[in-house]
């Protein structure tokens, strides 16, 4: 293991860069962050369309979400891969057909986090917002979608424990993430796919865990404020 490391390091850092395209840790982090960026608004909009008064809404909303959650990423990829350059009718590279599956993917998950971020207000806090002559649209943003972004954060930095692991799946359409480097690795080893796919196995654990700390801390700040403001 410590071999492949000294040996390969830099092609798990950060792939073939700078003679070629970013890939390795550096490419899987920045395929996460878009991800969890770019999903987040739409994640917003379905979140709030699921605890809207309008039954259609919240019917159509609550279809997304299941139907999305009950599909594995791997087929939205695919999926992704041959529609995506139908739809806008250009070659699109693998990378951005990633960016696209995972932003669908991830909004599902992400809207039940903002779902129940907005639940967990008390409800009174709608009703003085309306009392007041606010519409809907304006007490959701004014009044309830500020406070409950504070009780998300902790969830939402540990759903990106869930998308750093997702972008693995960008390898079968040939995405130069860390799984990638990984079978890069194992193609010049030749001989220690054992030992290759240890060291890929634990640049995700160490990724995962640290941001799963992270989250852990964050968790204790906003239960600190909380009673602050108590």
């Amino acid at each position: 293991m410590f071999e492949i490391l000294h040996d390969h390091l830099a092609l798990f850092l950060v792939g073939a860069w700078p003679n070629g395209p970013l890939g390795g840790v550096a490419n899987t982090l920045v395929l996460a962050a878009l991800g969890l960026v770019a999903s987040f608004p739409l994640a917003i909009a379905i979140g709030m369309a699921q605890v809207s008064p309008w039954r259609w809404l919240r019917t159509g909303a609550g279809a997304w979400t299941r139907l999305v959650r009950g599909i594995p990423l791997l087929l939205i990829i695919f999926w992704a891969y041959f529609a995506v350059p139908l739809l806008v009718g250009a070659e699109v590279s693998a990378f951005t057909t990633a960016v696209c599956a995972i932003i669908v993917y991830e909004s599902a998950f992400l809207a039940q986090i903002v779902r129940a971020g907005l639940e967990s207000l008390p409800r009174g806090q709608m009703e003085s917002a309306r009392s007041n002559g606010l519409s809907w649209l304006q007490s959701m943003r004014y009044v309830q979608l500020p406070q409950a972004l504070a009780n998300m954060l902790p969830s939402i930095v540990n759903q990106s424990v869930s998308i750093i692991k997702a972008t693995s799946l960008a390898y079968v359409i040939g995405v130069p993430e860390l799984t990638y480097s990984a079978a890069q690795v194992n193609t010049i080893t030749l001989t220690r796919p054992l030992q290759t796919f240890l060291v890929l196995a634990a640049f995700y654990f160490v990724l995962c865990f640290a941001i799963s700390r992270f989250a852990g801390w964050l968790e204790r700040r906003v239960a600190r404020h909380r009673i602050g403001l108590a």
